[in-house]
């Protein structure tokens, strides 16, 4: 388990860009299950779409990467500091199943399939209740910044 102050620390991203509010649950170098409450007071929701608000399908993607490199500083055993940047290097396989809506609780699984020459393979899922809304396979790195 780790609430947001535990995140705040492993992650470098700040509202309206973090998406991860709670890990429920982490296997250190297997998977990881965390969730993020969709408000209707975020910002994408002014104009995605005003007369039906959707959280957006990156959105969900990004959420699962966030997701994904919490896993992977648990993994390494690691605290990224501010030279420290965690990537996309890529997504593969992205279906989206149902919309995600204000008042959604969005559950991510993110397993690690493969960590090899400094990019990890993660396949992940983003749920609301026991219906898929996102599936996908991610790709990230971990780089030094200047």
């Amino acid at each position: 388990m780790m609430d947001i102050h535990q995140i705040l620390k492993q992650l470098p991203h700040r509202y309206p860009f973090l998406l991860v509010d709670r890990v429920l649950a982490v296997e250190k170098g297997k998977s990881i299950q965390a969730l993020k409450n969709v408000s209707m007071n975020e910002p994408q929701f002014t104009g995605h779409f005003p007369h039906r608000p959707v959280f957006p399908g990156v959105l969900m993607l990004e959420a699962m990467a966030q997701t994904a490199a919490l896993l992977a500083f648990d993994t390494l055993g690691v605290t990224p500091d501010d030279k420290t940047v965690y990537y996309f290097a890529g997504i593969d396989g992205a279906r989206f199943k149902r919309p995600v809506e204000p008042g959604d609780q969005l559950v991510m699984d993110v397993t690690l399939e493969r960590m090899k020459a400094g990019i990890f393979k993660f396949k992940g899922t983003a749920r609301v209740g026991t219906e898929v809304a996102c599936e996908a396979e991610l790709m990230c790195t971990m780089r030094t910044i200047a």
